[in-house]
């Protein structure tokens, strides 16, 4: 049923919930598990990438997450991780373009919550929802 899982992860305390969620899914229907992640310029961008310009900056931030997602990787057992991607890009906009090109069964993101902004302009979560190609799991809950 849920054979293809695209996780979407985002480096927030959040993140290990989401992904132990999609594990468990993964385990129980036999599926293997995408890990993806979309960068935008955090607030948090370390001194050093402040010093590139153009291209240089935008790569710096994907080799950054990839480098983050090949963690994660590590860290679960063999076999279970089909592929990671890291893109820049709008989240919802990458996690279903990815969906797609996987012809993935599942997508799998945490919710972050609402707050005043995202009553106005939506959140990452319902864009997906309302994009995504396959069937999408919103994973609520503190971090």
């Amino acid at each position: 049923m849920f054979r293809t899982i695209v996780v979407g992860l985002d480096g927030s305390p959040r993140q290990n919930t989401v992904l132990e969620h999609a594990v468990r899914i993964a385990d129980t229907m036999g599926g293997r598990l995408h890990l993806c992640r979309a960068m935008q310029i955090p607030l948090s961008v370390p001194a050093v990438a402040w010093s590139l310009k153009g291209d240089d900056f935008g790569n710096f931030l994907v080799e950054h997450a990839t480098t983050a997602l090949q963690r994660i990787q590590d860290e679960l057992p063999e076999g279970l991780v089909r592929g990671i991607t890291c893109r820049l890009g709008a989240p919802a906009d990458v996690l279903t373009d990815i969906a797609k090109e996987i012809l993935a069964d599942l997508l799998v993101i945490g919710s972050h919550g609402y707050d005043r902004i995202d009553r106005l302009i939506g959140t990452t979560a319902s864009r997906v929802t309302n994009i995504s190609p396959c069937s999408v799991l919103v994973i609520k809950g503190d971090a």
